[in-house]
């Protein structure tokens, strides 16, 4: 039987635990990534939250892989990542898929609104709109 997203979003959440705001801002103090996983045109029209790092989602596995020429030396296999998208669904599924590969500790924080209302400080957006 063929994989649906149904089944993909169930099997993300129940291998990586969400992580409230308030809580990922404490383990940020002690070092952890906080990865931003949305595609380059969101973070353009809609900010990111101050001191992320960007991977979007269709080069995690590229810049995930140490032995890839594309491997982004910022993710560490011990080092924790919370990871975060506009609403948490990629994140989960992004999570899923550094576990897959071997990262040790990986959250799910949501979506940037997320962080906004947790008062983090966000960047203000390349392009504001109309």
């Amino acid at each position: 039987m063929p994989l649906t997203l149904q089944q993909m979003m169930q099997d993300a959440n129940a291998a990586v635990e969400r992580l409230p705001v308030e809580e990922a801002q404490k383990l940020l103090e002690q070092g952890a990534l906080l990865l931003d996983i949305r595609d380059a045109p969101e973070l353009s029209a809609n900010g990111r939250v101050r001191g992320s790092h960007h991977i979007p989602r269709g080069m995690l596995e590229f810049r995930a892989d140490p032995a890839s020429p594309f491997h982004d030396d910022t993710l560490k296999m011990d080092r924790p990542i919370l990871l975060h998208c506009a609403s948490g669904g990629r994140a989960a599924l992004a999570g899923k898929l550094l576990k897959d590969m071997g990262y040790e500790t990986v959250y799910n924080t949501g979506g940037l609104s997320d962080w906004a209302a947790a008062g983090a400080s966000i960047e203000e957006p390349v392009d504001k709109g109309m």
